[in-house]
């Protein structure tokens, strides 16, 4: 493989890249109106000469270049969060701008940007004759990632698909273009979002006795949510943190994953109240739990955890904890109902589609991150072989579905969801080119189940 070739293909197109970021991110697509974004890149890849370009059940954009019965995916969420309160931008988030190293606007980093590396990291595999033989590159604009992130993989699978089965017969692996800062990681903690409702009983606020206050006994509630985070887990502790996970003891099987991926997490992120007015007891509360799972941990431990509360034990019979369902129709119209479930995954560095990843970067940029961003070097100093802090497609992909998934992507995490977001145009080359190095590299002979761990139970689309 003529490593130098495809460098230099790469640094042709960082004009190109650029400019097609530059539309995308002036084109406003947070999940749900993402069509507009869909259409400019079907356009890019129609023009770039991809072999099959279409829009799926969900309004996925999909391009596919080769003609082999093997695929390799690459996706690129294209939805973005809002911008937030404008005040906190020092330019217009959609029109931007641009230096000779970066490019500003929404959607930069978080995740555009991975979206021009992957397109026309596939163009090069063309021009350069990189794809092997027997294989084909499906590069993936998926849609509501941000809303519901891997629901749009879900559909992939079962509505693209024939269903789990099917797509592990056919997709070897999928390449998340999620920012990596420089790095090529193999997992993440999983995540779900819980929901807690209290019921209560409402009288007059000048006689509160007489009533049962819901908000009175969610404070309870809340207090011991913020203590599973908070405590350790000594034998002395009634709440016993989260940390424990990261301990044999408590997690026998998979602490040393957890290790890796760091401690779970829980916090209380939205509350909600009814009352009859200002002048009376709340008569019902209700919280949001945001829950980031390491590995060892299962959707039904966690809420057991939560029912298991010595508030929530206490108030038994008013209290219900539940799992949140995501159910908003996407651009097109069409819903794919689903839980927010999102499980954890991790893959040993030995894992063939890893490795293929870890051995493209040190035949074309060498065994260090590199970083477009020197001024953040020393705070990202970190091993090339890695994992993200937040939560990808990868969920679904392998979480849920056992397809080998691995990210490397342009851009830093840092810059996911915040004002004033850049991207690096260099990135865009370094990404590219890997990209479209790896399919030569795959060792599909050195596949090994247990390199490829998802470390959740396996899930179907019927959690109830």
């Amino acid at each position: 493989m003529d490593f130098e070739a495809i460098k230099k293909a790469a640094q042709g197109y960082r004009a190109d890249m650029s400019r097609f970021l530059r539309d995308m991110i002036a084109i406003p697509s947070e999940s749900c109106e993402e069509e507009g974004v869909v259409m400019r890149i079907k356009a890019e890849m129609e023009k770039l000469g991809y072999d099959k370009v279409e829009i799926d059940k969900l309004g996925n954009v999909i391009g596919w270049m080769g003609s082999g019965d093997k695929i390799i995916a690459i996706d690129s969420h294209i939805d973005t969060v809002g911008i937030g309160n404008i005040n906190n931008w020092t330019h217009d988030p959609y029109k931007g701008y641009e230096t000779e190293e970066i490019i500003y606007g929404r959607g930069g980093s978080d995740q555009e940007g991975g979206m021009a590396s992957a397109t026309y990291g596939a163009k090069i595999m063309k021009d350069l004759n990189l794809i092997p033989e027997g294989y084909k590159i499906m590069v993936v604009g998926s849609v509501q990632e941000e809303d519901c992130d891997g629901m749009c993989w879900q559909s992939i699978v079962n509505e693209y698909f024939n269903g789990p089965e099917d797509a592990r017969s056919k997709i070897e692996f999928v390449i998340s273009t999620e920012p990596t800062d420089g790095g090529i990681y193999r997992g993440h903690r999983g995540r779900m979002e819980i929901r807690v409702d209290v019921r209560g009983i409402s009288c007059h606020g000048s006689a509160p006795e007489r009533g049962d206050n819901a908000i009175h006994k969610m404070a309870e509630i809340i207090e011991n949510v913020r203590d599973l985070n908070e405590n350790d887990a000594a034998d002395d502790k009634e709440i016993k943190g989260l940390v424990k996970m990261l301990d044999p003891k408590y997690n026998p099987d998979h602490y040393e994953d957890a290790r890796f991926l760091g401690r779970g997490t829980c916090t209380t992120s939205q509350i909600f109240y009814t009352s009859p007015s200002r002048c009376a007891v709340a008569d019902s509360c209700a919280i949001s739990i945001d829950r980031r799972m390491t590995a060892g941990e299962t959707y039904q431990s966690c809420l057991k955890e939560i029912e298991d509360l010595p508030a929530c034990k206490k108030y038994a019979k008013d209290v219900k904890v539940s799992m949140y369902m995501y159910d908003r129709p996407a651009w097109n119209g069409h819903v794919y109902k689903t839980e927010c479930f999102f499980p954890t995954w991790i893959n040993k560095e030995s894992a063939p589609h890893v490795q293929a990843l870890i051995d493209a970067h040190h035949a074309l940029w060498g065994d260090k991150r590199l970083y477009a961003d020197e001024q953040a070097k020393e705070k990202r100093q970190r091993p090339l072989t890695d994992k993200w802090t937040f939560s990808t497609n990868g969920v679904s992909i392998q979480g849920r579905y056992g397809i080998p998934c691995v990210g490397f992507g342009p851009g830093a995490e840092s810059q996911a969801h915040a004002p004033n977001e850049i991207t690096w145009k260099q990135d865009l080359v370094v990404c590219a080119a890997l990209y479209a190095a790896v399919p030569g590299l795959y060792k599909p002979e050195n596949k090994d189940g247990s390199a490829t761990s998802f470390r959740q139970e396996l899930t179907g689309n019927d959690i109830k």
